[in-house]
């Protein structure tokens, strides 16, 4: 972790550059008056390949008329989203339950601030076409593609777990989604475990069939993350609470835009028509508020992953969740 950090960090020196540093904006920012003028603020937002929330936010009209400028970053899956967060690159991304985890293990300078969560269909393992594989516990000896620290990593352990079977009992192959969908098509892994939109991508494109959903193994939480940094940044904190409403008001608006949505999501991602309507039902999300119940299931993940020797030592969990936005929750 510290390597890739250590050269994200390397790479991402011109964008923060070019984004201005966080402190000066800040102070640009605050008036003599002590009011705060957003317009001199950049929000740093990272995307996620396959998500879009700069799409989403535009298709349900949240993204026009902000008082502070917005600047986009693309990013393969969540756990390089919550390490540009850290090396401060960024200042907010959408993040299943799991990257979190693995960032708080680093000891990452995130904070959780808002919560949804979604439906479990979509959370899956899948096999390839023609796959003599029926049940979870014939994993045991195959190789199984997963993005490392991703919501899909966590939801392999469970399904592992709950069939008597561990990480050593299976060959995993770090892959990123792309990768992995290659190497399903191709053959060369025997199951991937992956997330919408990809699990009705390999449905569609190869043929894939569903081993074992989400629904009895892991949690439907997706977590928006800021860093601590950005909180303690008045200027900044204020566009934070603005952005982050607009991101709920945009995930409620697909419930009830869902063809409308999936048909824009379809043109912006390249996926077909079918994949995207599919897809789209199955992440369909209600936003909930951070709570007792939401850090206790987290701190179950975070457990999982420490018992199962893939992270070191005990991450106390309940340190990385920040409330104060609890009350725009609707």
């Amino acid at each position: 972790m510290i390597k890739r950090l250590t050269a994200l960090l390397a790479a991402l020196t011109l964008t923060a550059a070019a984004c201005g540093g966080t402190d000066g904006a800040s102070n640009a920012a605050i008036g003599p008056d002590g009011k705060v003028d957003l317009s001199k603020v950049t929000l740093r937002i990272g995307d996620q390949k396959g998500a879009s929330i700069q799409a989403l936010l535009a298709a349900a009209g949240q993204l026009g008329g902000t008082q502070y400028k917005i600047s986009w970053s693309l990013f393969t899956s969540g756990p390089p989203i919550l390490e540009a967060i850290n090396a401060g690159a960024v200042d907010f991304g959408a993040v299943g339950n799991t990257p979190p985890v693995f960032a708080a293990a680093a000891r990452s300078r995130i904070v959780i601030v808002g919560a949804t969560e979604q439906r479990l269909d979509g959370q899956a393992v899948v096999v390839p076409a023609g796959s003599p594989l029926r049940s979870p516990t014939e994993l045991r000896g195959r190789k199984v593609a997963v993005a490392k620290g991703s919501s899909a990593h966590y939801h392999l352990l469970t399904v592992l777990q709950k069939n008597e079977l561990s990480f050593k009992d299976i060959q995993p192959q770090f892959l990123q989604p792309a990768d992995a969908l290659a190497a399903l098509t191709e053959r060369r892994v025997d199951a991937w475990a992956v997330w919408e939109p990809y699990t009705a991508q390999a449905e569609h494109q190869a043929k894939a069939r569903v081993l074992a959903d989400g629904n009895g193994y892991t949690n439907g939480y997706g977590f928006q993350v800021t860093s601590r940094k950005a909180l303690d940044d008045r200027a900044r904190r204020a566009a934070l609470a603005d952005f982050l409403n607009r991101y709920r008001r945009a995930q409620l608006w697909v419930n009830g835009h869902q063809k409308e949505w999936a048909a824009l999501w379809s043109k912006e991602t390249g996926l077909p028509v079918p994949v995207a309507e599919l897809a789209v039902r199955r992440r369909l999300a209600r936003i909930i508020k951070i709570d007792d119940a939401v850090v206790t299931e987290e701190q179950r993940v975070a457990d999982a992953f420490s018992a199962a020797g893939v992270l070191p030592g005990r991450v106390r969990f309940a340190d990385y969740f920040d409330r104060r936005f609890n009350d725009s929750v609707q």
